[in-house]
């Protein structure tokens, strides 16, 4: 039976892991034994976290890059698989929102949210995956959000976006398990990190917050037995359910007086 073991001594590429959920799934994947590869913007917190873990016993490279930048993926591959790196693990976490009125936000922040939490979604799996086929071994997680699960007015493009990371992700695990490779698309609710701050959206994603540290370790432990969609707590598992049932009309009304910017 697969389990997390799996992952002792593989290479692992996390993006978006200066911070958040990032940081925590670096984090989780050095306790199971991996091999790290950290790429974000910030250079400075990939130091530190790479000192962190490195301290621990930990392997670590880091690789500096703006996953909003469309040649960032290849920058990142030519500096790990296509350096003689086998990298068995890839994590897809980077993200961002934007809170607001849509016809008011800055459209380069609308754009930004499509690129980075899609584009470069696409671009990094496509790059990374032929290799794993090849080697009838690999794991992807995608992180995607309960944000997928309905319209949310005000959050619009960054819903409209996780929607596309958890069907992406969905399907390709189909398509790739006869493989060996395991997809799997992890959907946090509200999480303690810096998106809300960010994307200014406190409002609509208020209090009851889930620790990092926990959605990293129930997404890490469904990636290794191959779930393929894991919502990390059971009221977003219940949100989500409803979802199914109300009509979708209904629960944008609510959501659209409830997050109304005054």
């Amino acid at each position: 039976m697969e389990s997390t073991q799996d992952f002792n001594g593989k290479w692992a590429l996390v993006t978006g892991a200066s911070a958040g959920i990032g940081v925590a799934l670096a984090r989780e994947l050095a306790g199971h034994g991996a091999k790290l590869i950290l790429t974000a913007r910030r250079k400075e917190r990939l130091d530190s976290l790479a000192a962190e873990l490195s301290a621990k016993g930990t392997e670590v490279r880091i690789v500096v890059a703006d996953l909003n930048d469309p040649a960032a993926p290849q920058q990142i591959y030519d500096a790990t698989e296509g350096a003689g790196l086998t990298v068995d693990i890839l994590i897809n976490n980077a993200g961002l929102g934007q809170f607001g009125q849509f016809y008011q936000s800055p459209i380069e922040q609308e754009l930004s949210q499509v690129r980075v939490n899609c584009e470069a979604v696409v671009r990094l799996t496509r790059l990374f995956l032929p290799r794993m086929v090849e080697r009838r071994r690999g794991w992807i997680l995608i992180v995607a959000s309960t944000a997928s699960f309905q319209p949310l007015p005000y959050l619009n493009t960054y819903a409209a976006t996780k929607v596309f990371d958890r069907f992406f992700a969905q399907g390709l695990a189909a398509e790739v398990a006869r493989f060996g490779v395991k997809v799997t698309a992890l959907c946090p609710g509200p999480t303690e990190s810096e998106f809300s701050q960010v994307a200014n959206s406190s409002k609509i994603m208020p209090g009851g917050k889930q620790s990092a540290e926990e959605v990293a370790s129930r997404g890490i432990a469904a990636l290794a037995r191959g779930q393929r969609t894991i919502i990390p707590k059971f009221t977003w598992q219940l949100t989500a359910l409803l979802t199914r049932f109300l009509p979708v009309g209904m629960i944008t009304n609510m959501v659209e007086k409830h997050a109304r910017p005054k």
